[in-house]
């Protein structure tokens, strides 16, 4: 336990606070309630896009089966 090291002590504070010495809160310079229908319109179109997505990606899978089935079918028929 030669080299043991020594923590410094820490002066503890008193924790009183006096009501009187806040500081004032300063208003917010504009209101949030412009930006709130941006925000939602934002969203709105978000999800309008995603949806379109969504509906194309389904279209192209569904195109793309009935076209390895339509391959099938007319392979089958021509070794026929």
């Amino acid at each position: 336990m030669l080299f043991r090291p020594q923590l410094p002590d820490i002066p503890h504070l008193p924790m009183t606070i006096d009501p009187h010495c806040q500081a004032p809160v300063q208003p917010a310079g504009r209101p949030l309630t412009p930006y709130a229908g941006a925000v939602a319109a934002v969203v709105v179109v978000g999800i309008v896009l995603t949806a379109l997505l969504a509906a194309v990606a389904v279209t192209a899978v569904s195109v793309a089966v009935a076209a390895v089935v339509l391959r099938s079918l007319v392979s089958n028929a021509n070794r026929r």
